[in-house]
């Protein structure tokens, strides 16, 4: 599925949160969409612990996207909402 698809790995010999990390994913525009992500996770639990050092941390992101109609006539564009 997709008209968009990215893909991101990125990996760290240590790492350490300071506070849990809070993260969005967000299509603005306009359109109605189908939208999918996802992250496979090597040596870093869901959620992290602050404070708490990981080695060998892997992160591999995955997402995929696709207008399902045409937007809707007289929109401005700022819908910043997904789907």
């Amino acid at each position: 599925m997709g008209d968009i698809l990215f893909r991101s790995t990125v990996h760290a010999e240590r790492l350490r949160f300071t506070q849990e990390p809070q993260t969005v994913v967000r299509f603005p525009g306009t359109g109605k969409r189908e939208s999918k992500s996802h992250s496979d996770r090597t040596h870093l639990p869901d959620p992290v612990i602050p404070g708490q050092e990981y080695q060998d941390v892997t992160v591999a992101y995955h997402l995929a996207t696709r207008l399902t109609r045409e937007p809707e006539a007289g929109r401005s564009g700022d819908d910043d909402t997904d789907g």
